[in-house]
């Protein structure tokens, strides 16, 4: 056994995670510092085990469930990779095949594709009120399921964005500053501006701002969260925020300033959302089936963004930071000034200088999806990698 494996099984034994067990992964500051702690060193492990050549898979066979109601090229591979890891083979949802269309309801869909499902990942990110929601549906349906011996097994849930966390994303994006700093001990006291940048469209999720201050707040970082004066995000994601800064003795600051936010950062993570307000009222539009009252939102919206297209993270703003050296994240892709839209984000010298790191940072979601699942499916975490590390089977034969 590796040195770094012992280290991590030995640090992971010591971790209660027992509640993961056949439960859901739906929002980081639902689970508890000891879960969370878990979740990234069983990542750490199943890292490891592949670069050692040994393989992490626990079932022989079995069903990863993917469905997706926005677009993805990240999460959706990261997902795929994760099943794969640990031996599911993955079939996406296409609701537009499925008899959704006809009216079939959330709890016969939840059954009808979980006969042989271990896991179902879910991104519904579109609509305030709605994708969080439905995944508890799509939970309860599948526990009754089980419950009413109509399934042989409960299938658990992992979200793959919803309209209030992105928690794959957050937990990746904290797995690469854990290992970018030497250790999440270090963390305590960094500064992060989680920003506001301008982008050209319009609609973005608020769970990537969201999932970022709900998740950093927990390690004692000092968190701002910048942006233009009507684009809040919501009142009890800064709530929680708050209070894991009070929790860890660290801050989490408010401001209508980049330059304020960047300023002495360790840390910066610019990145257009959606005002909260009128995520809310598009909700409601698309509620009604207002799709001329949708068409004039966007166009207000993007007339708004319009009025803030200094809010980019440029050159300058960069020198203001740590030594000018803070570490630049964004969760991808990143609207780039001069490559993928005429302004946007981030300039594209800043972002190339960041590229290799940037793709270190999604190269953790993978691993971070497979330990939610393997928590949720392992009752004893440390003894099952312990077991696999004793029989090695070997991923490449």
């Amino acid at each position: 056994m590796g040195k770094d494996l012992g280290k991590f099984i030995g640090e992971l034994s010591e971790k209660h995670s027992g509640d993961m067990f056949l439960n859901d992964f739906l929002l980081t500051w639902d689970k508890t510092d000891d879960e969370i702690a878990a979740t990234f060193l069983t990542a750490e492990i199943l890292r490891r085990m592949r670069e050692q050549n040994i393989s992490s898979k626990i079932f022989d066979s079995g069903l990863g469930i993917s469905l997706f109601r926005d677009n993805s090229t990240r999460t959706r591979f990261s997902f795929a990779s994760a099943c794969n890891l640990l031996g599911l083979e993955v079939q996406d949802l296409d609701e537009k095949k499925s008899q959704v269309a006809h009216g079939e309801t959330v709890r016969e869909t939840a059954n009808m594709i979980s006969f042989m499902a271990d896991i179902i990942g879910i991104r519904d990110d579109m609509y305030i009120g709605k994708g969080h929601t439905y995944m508890e549906e799509v939970s309860k349906a599948v526990f009754e399921g089980y419950m009413d011996g109509v399934l042989e097994q409960r299938p658990t849930l992992v979200n793959l964005q919803c309209d209030i966390d992105h928690p794959t994303q957050s937990m990746s994006d904290a797995l690469h500053v854990i290992n970018r700093f030497g250790g999440i001990e270090n963390l305590k006291g960094k500064k992060v501006a989680m920003s506001w940048a301008y982008s050209p469209s319009y609609g973005k999720p608020l769970s990537v701002p969201q999932g970022i201050v709900g998740l950093f707040t927990r390690f004692g970082m000092d968190v701002t969260l910048a942006h233009p004066e009507g684009y809040e995000i919501m009142p009890e994601v800064e709530k929680v925020a708050a209070t894991n800064a009070e929790k860890s003795g660290c801050k989490f600051i408010k401001t209508h300033s980049m330059s304020e936010a960047f300023e002495n950062a360790d840390i910066v993570y610019p990145k257009s959302w959606a005002p909260f307000k009128a995520m809310e009222k598009r909700t409601k539009l698309y509620g009604e089936g207002d799709d001329e009252g949708i068409k004039n939102l966007e166009k207000e919206l993007l007339k708004q963004n319009s009025n803030h297209r200094d809010w980019e993270c440029t050159e300058d703003l960069m020198k203001t930071t740590k030594d000018g050296k803070a570490l630049y994240m964004h969760c991808l892709p990143a609207d780039i000034t001069g490559v993928s839209c005429k302004e946007g984000e981030v300039e594209a010298s800043v972002f190339d200088r960041y590229r290799i790191p940037l793709y270190k940072e999604a190269s953790y979601k993978p691993y971070i999806i497979a330990a939610m699942i393997y928590l949720s499916k392992i009752k004893n975490p440390a003894d099952k990698f312990k077991e696999l590390i004793r029989e090695n089977q070997k991923r490449i034969k």
